[in-house]
């Protein structure tokens, strides 16, 4: 069991915690694919980037939010980055830790949850009471709104870090049943293996996705 779950110790490999050094590895390599321009590569990432700003543009509903994309971009660039990472083997997953999941949700909402109050209180105490629900339950459906609104940023950081740790540990179960298997077996074990990795390649986009997304309508609200 210590083996399996190595992957996601940051002091066992090299016996240091440097690991976590790991998330700012983007800052070494996204930079100097902008020197050479127009590359396939930095045409590709332009593309994602000015799809990503229409999109959220839209969900914020907003005329005042320019500048606001920016921000979500640059989340979902630095989860979509360290979810890759970590299918290298003997590299940290960053993202596989509470640490780093919750230091990105929590803040956000934080920040939006202070600006509602605030500046729009109002609206965030109408935002406690469905529309058209009836009198006799309004107690109830406050009660509840409140707390499905307090485990947002709880929500957020534990999709995330399942949804990396699940895949991770099945990479890990099959590739540790490696040596007792013999040559036909194995052929199995190394397609099946493949096939685990395109689906953990789809899962690290789509959770960063879905992260910047939520984040974006929860934003919207306020």
């Amino acid at each position: 069991m210590a083996n399996l779950f190595s992957t996601f110790d940051p002091s066992t490999n090299f016996n240091t915690s440097l690991n976590w050094l790991s998330i700012f590895l983007g800052m070494l390599i996204i930079p100097p694919m902008f020197w050479i321009i127009p590359s396939r590569i930095t045409i590709l990432w332009l593309n994602i980037i000015n799809l990503l700003s229409k999109e959220f543009n839209v969900l914020l509903k907003s005329s005042n939010s320019k500048g606001s994309t920016l921000l979500l971009i640059s989340l979902f660039a630095l989860i979509l980055f360290n979810n890759f990472l970590g299918l290298f083997p003997y590299i940290f997953t960053c993202t596989s830790h509470m640490t780093l999941t919750l230091s990105l949700s929590l803040p956000l909402w934080l920040t939006f949850m202070f600006y509602g109050w605030f500046f729009n209180t109002t609206h965030m105490f109408a935002h406690l009471v469905p529309q058209g629900a009836p009198n006799i339950l309004l107690p109830f459906l406050v009660i509840i709104e409140t707390i499905s609104n307090i485990i947002r940023p709880g929500t957020l950081a534990i999709r995330l870090t399942a949804n990396m740790i699940a895949g991770h540990l099945l990479v890990t179960l099959m590739g540790n049943s490696g040596p007792s298997l013999n040559i036909y077996l194995l052929n199995i074990l190394i397609i099946g293996q493949v096939l685990l990795l395109t689906l953990e390649t789809a899962v690290s986009i789509i959770q960063s996705y879905v992260f910047t997304v939520l984040m974006t309508l929860y934003s919207s609200e306020v």
